[in-house]
């Protein structure tokens, strides 16, 4: 698949849960691409059933600490575990690439995609079994795909292209799920289809973290927000995470705008400091 994303899982294999141990554990993470600091002394911990949003600026880290806590990537410093372990010792996990990054000429269909987070239960040699068929297509009528399972990947919308990858992960029966920049170029209506889906995930106490620019989403849909500039500048309740100071020492300059309990936080693209108007 040349360059881009293969769609075809890791299989790593799975360990036991340690009881009361958190979703993700991060602790004291860097990692450094040549001379470049990507992630900086990082510290994380999620519980299982959480939302969370990880925001910040292009290039902060975010895709880098997914792949941390999926366990593509092993930090060069600190460490990280999921339910107690290393992230290769779990299946459990699954992380949902950025669209861009995935070929989606590759000649496979939606309902294939999605019985590939079966080989957790099938084994990589094995065929699928009537069950294993039956589990798929009842992952994807729960995110409303089962009228497209034979569609080549490419004939989706950008929604429907996410909604497939929620299905997959319910398919693996996944604990901890990665959206890097799920809503990306979606509309308002499919972005609000994909949180109830997220909703859904929630009451089931799998972990969700979400990889987004939307700041206004984050502080309406998600229980913490990590605000990320290579290492943590905040991490909490939005209601807590969302300040002027934060936002300041995350994005710099770049102008935004959030809700807050303080009214609405604005911070110019022409100088440091941040202002706030009552909304």
């Amino acid at each position: 698949m040349s360059e881009k994303a293969d769609l075809e899982p890791v299989f790593f294999r799975h360990v036991p849960h340690q009881p009361g141990t958190p979703a993700l554990e991060v602790n004291q993470v860097c990692v450094r691409y040549q001379n470049r600091v990507a992630l900086d002394q990082l510290n994380l911990c999620v519980h299982a059933g959480e939302r969370v949003a990880v925001v910040g600026p292009n290039g902060a880290g975010k895709s880098t600490l997914f792949k941390v806590a999926s366990g593509l990537l092993n930090p060069d410093e600190g460490e990280v575990r999921i339910f107690g372990a290393h992230p290769r010792q779990h299946a459990c996990i699954a992380y949902v690439v950025q669209r861009s990054e995935v070929d989606w000429s590759f000649p496979v269909s939606v309902f294939d995609v999605v019985l590939m987070g079966r080989i957790r239960e099938m084994g990589f040699f094995h065929r699928s079994s009537a069950a294993d068929r039956a589990f798929v297509r009842g992952c994807l009528e729960r995110v409303g795909l089962q009228d497209l399972a034979q569609r080549q990947i490419s004939e989706l919308s950008g929604g429907q292209q996410q909604r497939m990858f929620i299905a997959r992960a319910l398919a693996q029966q996944a604990e901890l799920m990665l959206l890097d920049e799920p809503f990306t170029g979606l509309d308002m209506t499919t972005q609000e289809g994909i949180l109830d889906l997220l909703d859904e995930l929630s009451r089931s106490r799998v972990t969700v973290l979400v990889a987004t620019h939307d700041l206004d989403l984050a502080a309406r849909h998600f229980d913490r927000v990590l605000l990320l500039n290579h290492s943590a500048m905040a991490y909490g309740p939005p209601g807590e995470v969302f300040t002027s100071a934060h936002l300041i020492a995350t994005f710099g300059g770049h102008a935004h705008s959030i809700p807050t309990r303080d009214g609405l936080i604005m911070i110019s693209d022409s100088c440091c400091s941040g202002g706030r108007t009552d909304a």
